[in-house]
């Protein structure tokens, strides 16, 4: 009873102010301010409030108060409101509207002396925050905690900024032309969300004729800022890294970290053991040779870059490559330039770009050297990775704008997919991808046992069990996503040369295992009455998919050629394979070409059968284009340059059509089985009434 003694005398002074200060029933005319009484309260609380992670925090940067984060303002009197979000505790909470002002923006100048703490990250709002707004101006929702550090951690500008500039100066044609108005662009210090995110937050300056990789997921457990980083040290947990990478033994080692999924040589300096850390910094270092000689040449002006020294990149007036007194900010300034130097500048400031999407720094930084054309020798260098990795590719980018892999091609096209489908036999809508992860085909995120596949089922419906487990599952993908069965249900009951209206049937790419298993997995448009070859069997150790490719290049592992093919030395070599009984395929007299130029000659004799048939029966040419769906167009000026898509098809040129987009679409076809690809294909030229004279069918 004594420890609550003074808190009960305390209320009732208060009950019998405020009933004073109302007696009556008038109402006050200004507010009163009642002092709290001076009221001992030793006994009544035990033990000092213990903070949480205090000394954790207290070791950041984010607790740093003599840093230049914290101390720039200190002339100013206060923290301009353009900088106050991320500079100071007030301007944060204002920002995202925990201070009771409209969310989105920052309404005053905050106090000196703040930094990030608690309640700066604890709040009521940051509870319960799920989205952020880049700079770009688009919203990523679906976060997190993370959503808390991209608040600040997404920079200052993006690529809608530099375009809104180059629009208002009339520059967004004439590149080149030097503007007495344009100054470089900063995107701002520490942008990693910008890194992370890609092209979903168009953090960097994306040129309009590429596409770009995306959200980097890294592996399931460590996708997210406080997955990888200490939410209150903000240090790299270095010791999770050393899970999968075992040579991780502190921070600097992290920048020697190279994944499955980087095997190409992006900098082409012929080093693809160094980490993605050190293939960026040789871009970098192109980049900016590249941006010097613009300058010079171009631009008329030699340029400079300090990465310490504000606006960083300085007009070098004696070319000596070092800041001097009385040199300033670069003024020389063209759109093609101020693109480059953004994306320069960018890749510098994120010290972590390597780790939070390297590949997307990447392809800026190779699409900026190529961009300003300056002499750069790039015939070595890569701006993407092979296949299963190609994030900026079509393959994973065509949902961007839907946000989500449709259900009908999750299975091949994101990252989860096809572990759903192999454990579960389902395929649902799945977020877009940079390709595949680890956990794709591995059961753990460090590698080590695949799924194991028994069989597989085709598009045909015909099963297939390959005796290696894993060729069963790189065929659950590359098997393409039609057959022969497909083509037969949309002619039946018609006549050959019976014009219907329909569309084009396409097998899809790539589709390997069908072709491999020839009529077993029936992935062509096979002709009633004709016989076709099964499965193409070569020769161990090279008769299994990862006995001929490697499994996270998907290149063929030419060495392993070249123990019987003595003349095979690269990849290109394949094509000239020729057993020594090969027949001339194509009849065109040329028994020295490899395969694959036969296979070539009979595509050509196949298209131009093709395109004189469909005149004869339609009126228009038929026309192909590799790279535009639907791929057939009729041609009906004759210009050669399809008009619209070609729908006047008879169940001939149906499957004919197919079957010249079969042999197109997976282009080892001369190697996975040659003798059921001429197969089909000369019985395609001979159902578009073309001579098959000469020509020698397996």
């Amino acid at each position: 009873m004594k420890k609550l003694l003074p808190v009960l005398l305390m209320a009732a002074a208060l009950a019998l102010l405020l009933a004073a200060c109302s007696a009556g029933g008038a109402e006050p005319t200004e507010e009163v301010v009642v002092p709290p009484p001076e009221i001992e309260l030793t006994g009544l609380v035990e033990a000092p409030l213990a903070v949480p992670f205090l000394e954790a925090w207290q070791s950041s940067g984010h607790a740093d108060k003599e840093a230049e984060a914290f101390r720039h303002w200190d002339e100013d009197g206060s923290v301009e409101a353009a900088c106050a979000r991320c500079h100071s505790e007030a301007g944060y909470q204002d920002y995202i509207g925990a201070d009771g002002t409209p969310a989105g923006s920052v309404e005053a100048n905050a106090p000196l002396g703040s930094t990030v703490t608690c309640v700066t990250c604890h709040n009521e709002v940051t509870i319960t925050m799920t989205s952020v707004v880049m700079p770009s101006g688009i919203e990523l929702t679906g976060l997190g905690d993370e959503a808390r550090c991209m608040q600040c951690h997404q920079g200052r500008a993006s690529k809608v900024t530099l375009d809104t500039k180059f629009e208002e100066l009339g520059l967004t044609e004439d590149v080149d032309t030097v503007s007495a108005d344009l100054r470089f662009t900063n995107i701002h210090y520490f942008a990693a969300a910008a890194t992370k995110y890609g092209t979903a937050a168009q953090g960097g300056y994306e040129y309009p004729d590429k596409t770009y990789d995306g959200f980097f997921a890294h592996v399931d457990d460590y996708r997210t800022c406080i997955n990888c980083h200490n939410p209150h040290t903000l240090e790299v947990k270095v010791e999770e890294c050393a899970a999968c990478h075992e040579d991780v033994q502190n921070v600097e080692d992290l920048k020697n970290v190279r994944m499955y999924g980087s095997l190409v040589d992006y900098d082409g300096d012929g080093d693809i053991q160094e980490g993605v850390y050190y293939e960026m910094t040789g871009l970098q270092e192109a980049l900016y040779a590249a941006i010097q000689t613009y300058a010079a040449d171009v631009a008329g002006a030699p340029i400079g870059y300090d990465a310490d020294t504000y606006p960083y990149f300085y007009g070098d007036a004696n070319a000596n490559g070092a800041l001097d007194e009385g040199e300033e900010g670069y003024a020389n300034w063209t759109a093609r330039l101020a693109k480059a130097a953004y994306n320069y500048q960018m890749s510098i400031k994120d010290p972590g770009a390597f780790a939070h999407g390297g590949k997307y720094i990447i392809e800026l930084l190779y699409d900026s050297i190529e961009d300003l054309n300056a002499g750069i020798d790039m015939s070595a260098m890569q701006r993407i990775d092979n296949g299963h990795f190609a994030g900026s590719e079509e393959a994973f980018r065509h949902w961007d704008e839907d946000g989500a892999v449709a259900a009908t091609c999750s299975r091949c096209h994101s990252a989860y997919g096809l572990p759903l489908f192999l454990e579960q036999a389902v395929a649902i809508e799945q977020p877009t991808a940079n390709g595949f992860l680890c956990t794709t085909c591995h059961l753990s995120q460090a590698g080590g046992d695949r799924y194991e596949v028994a069989q597989v089922t085709f598009p045909s419906g015909l099963v297939v069990a390959a005796e290696d487990p894993d060729s069963n599952l790189c065929m659950s993908c590359h098997q393409g996503r039609s057959s022969a069965v497909a083509v037969d249900k949309a002619v039946a009951g018609k006549g050959n040369d019976e014009v219907f209206e329909g569309r084009f049937i396409n097998v899809h790419y790539f589709a390997a295992g069908a072709t491999r298993y020839g009529s077993q997995a029936a992935g062509a448009a096979q002709f009633p009455g004709k016989t076709y070859a099964g499965l193409f069997e070569h020769v161990g150790p090279a008769n299994e998919c990862a006995e001929c490719h490697n499994a996270h290049t998907q290149q063929v592992q030419v060495d392993k050629c070249a123990t019987c093919h003595e003349t095979v030395s690269t990849n290109a070599d394949l094509a000239t394979i020729r057993a020594e009984d090969t027949p001339d395929y194509d009849g065109d007299g040329d028994t020295a070409e490899g395969v694959a130029g036969e296979v070539e000659g009979l595509k050509e004799l196949l298209y131009a059968a093709m395109q004189s048939y469909s005149a004869d029966v339609s009126g228009a040419t038929i026309y192909y284009n590799p790279g535009a769906y639907p791929y057939f167009f009729a041609d009906s000026d004759g210009d050669g340059v399809g008009d619209a898509n070609y729908s006047a098809w008879t169940p001939s040129l149906l499957r004919a059509a197919y079957n010249y987009q079969y042999a197109s679409k997976d282009p080892g076809a001369f190697a996975h089985n040659a003798p059921y690809v001429v197969q089909i294909l000369i019985d395609s030229i001979q159902a578009m009434g073309g001579s098959i004279s000469g020509l020698v069918r397996p």
